[in-house]
């Protein structure tokens, strides 16, 4: 069997190649060996740096394939187009009867030699977008005491509809790349991801590649998706342009292949939609460091869960530690999971606070010392006994407490009843959850001063698990950084900021109580105690 520091040493050693790796595959992303010289033979060359006049021309269509001009709309046509030249267009389209009775449409991008209609111009590239998405529609919001609405308005038939199912949303904007750069390939080494983006012609003795025309899918965000009803005849489409280097044009592929196969495996596009807002939202280099700093929170995250289940295990007795912090800590985190999940946040929030909920539950077991037996198919809970230490604990505790409920229940109270009049939920349900994480959020770190109280009558923090301690203060200012990023509810990302300071001032008495060697530890045990030694067999 491992010992715990070399299964952390090897936990480490596995994270410390996974970087590595990832470094390694995010270089050959970005990095395209170019053709050498003297072989112009296998070269493919940039129809671009031959400086052609192109026009740019956006059509709409609920076919998916088009042939010819028929039953097709001309939305925007930029005559002298300028690879060079970023833009952004606002344009009306009209909204065919198909598409408003929960149908397609889409979008076919051309760009082409100037004064020729796409479908007579031989070096001509396109691409298709759907500007539909299907999605269930957010649940009208009221106030529960009036009937009051003030969501979006959504068409009496599809009002009566069931809320689950999903209608047609409109894509407002459509943003468009083009790689400017005037790249050689190895034809013997295409890269794969861009050669599906890639149409070659032959120009005399040489191959040469056309323009490279993209559409940057991960800039459809749902905050931008607008509901499309059956009496809407026209609706605006934002078309903006900027060039792209080949090195983020590869990036970009591998982004979207990765939010698609996310969606394949079962994720929403709410879920999708949160890490796109990642790459889209965010500068380059700042992403980069974010992906270091996820790096470094999914080890720390580990190592904590690990630390904090192998003390748990072990526990014995709960001198020194706050019962009443255990329980309200398994309850603030289940109902913090429950609002979550009624706010239909992203899994990258949802699973991890899933995972604290059962773990917390866990250790409230192991701190009342909770034991299941069956009689039958009745279940029989009992509760073991405390020794006179815990009692003394037990009674600093419920000090500590009496005083806290004080000034805790009329803030709950109040901010329940000012939100019941005030704020518009979906129902009564979730007036309830958003009341209660409302508390624990705003409150919550009141019930974190039980444990301090103890602390400070007690004298000593040799109690606590604090390699776990560690690794979550690593974590917490580690969601310091990511309230910033990922999209979640504004009091949820309040929350990383006040646990910051509690584990400050944990910090502090940890300095203020140097630890006594007489006392007993974590595990029920005293440094002063020589453990028995099983005696070796000759």
């Amino acid at each position: 069997m491992l010992s715990r520091s070399s299964f952390t040493a090897l936990a480490v050693g596995v994270f410390a190649v996974y970087v590595a790796h990832t470094c390694w595959v995010m270089y050959g992303i970005v990095y395209t060996r170019p053709c050498p010289e003297g072989g112009s033979a296998a070269c493919v060359w940039p129809y671009l740096a031959r400086r052609p006049k192109l026009q740019l021309s956006v059509y709409t269509t609920t076919r998916s394939n088009i042939g010819a001009e028929s039953n097709i709309d001309l939305v925007l046509n930029v005559e002298d187009f300028d690879i060079e030249s970023k833009f952004e267009r606002t344009v009306n389209v009209s909204v065919p009867k198909k598409t408003r009775n929960n149908g397609t449409l889409y979008a076919y991008i051309f760009l082409h030699h100037a004064g020729i209609l796409p479908w007579h111009d031989g070096k001509q590239v396109h691409i298709v977008s759907p500007l539909t998405t299907y999605m269930v529609p957010k649940p009208e919001e009221i106030n529960l005491l009036t009937g009051e609405s003030t969501t979006q308005h959504i068409e009496a038939e599809k009002q009566t509809s069931a809320l689950d199912e999903p209608v047609s949303h409109w894509r407002s904007r459509l943003t468009l790349n083009v790689m400017v750069e005037d790249f050689v390939f190895d034809g013997s080494s295409l890269p794969a991801d861009v050669h599906r983006y890639m149409k070659m012609i032959q120009l005399g003795k040489t191959v040469h590649y056309l323009p490279i025309l993209f559409i940057d899918q991960l800039s459809n965000r749902v905050k931008d998706l607008m509901v499309i009803n059956r009496s809407t005849t026209e609706l605006p489409l934002t078309v903006s342009y900027d060039k792209i280097s080949l090195g983020k044009l590869r990036f970009w592929i591998h982004m979207q292949d990765a939010v698609y196969s996310l969606q394949q495996f079962g994720f929403s596009e709410k879920d999708a939609d949160e890490v796109k807002g990642i790459f889209v939202d965010t500068n380059l280099y700042f992403l980069a460091l974010t992906f270091f700093v996820a790096a470094f929170h999914l080890l720390f995250d580990f190592l904590a869960f690990k630390n904090d289940i192998s003390f748990w295990k072990k526990k014995r007795s709960m001198i020194g530690m706050s019962t009443k912090a255990v329980l309200w800590r398994c309850f603030s985190t289940v109902v913090i999971f429950l609002f979550l999940l009624d706010e239909q946040t992203s899994l990258l929030v949802l699973i991890p606070a899933g995972i604290g909920a059962v773990i917390e539950l866990w250790k409230v077991k192991k701190a009342l010392k909770m034991t299941i037996k069956w009689q039958g198919i009745q279940p029989k809970i009992q509760f073991g006994a405390s020794n006179d230490s815990e009692k003394k604990t037990e009674e600093y505790d419920t000090q500590a407490m009496k005083y806290l409920s004080y000034l805790l229940y009329p803030l709950c109270i109040g901010g329940a009843a000012y939100s019941l009049l005030n704020v518009k939920y979906k129902s009564w349900y979730s007036w309830l959850i958003n009341s209660f994480v409302n508390g624990v959020y705003a409150f919550g770190f009141l019930f974190m001063l039980p444990q301090l109280f103890v602390n400070y009558k007690m004298k000593s923090v040799a109690h606590l698990p604090w390699k776990a301690f560690t690794y979550k203060a690593f974590n917490t200012f580690i969601d310091d950084i990511f309230a910033f990023i990922i999209t979640m509810p504004t009091s949820h990302r309040l929350a990383c900021f006040r646990d910051d300071v509690v584990f400050l001032v944990y910090l502090y008495q940890r300095w203020l109580y140097p630890v006594d060697k007489s006392r007993v530890n974590e595990y029920g045990e005293s440094y002063e105690e020589k453990p028995k030694k099983k005696a070796h067999r000759e």
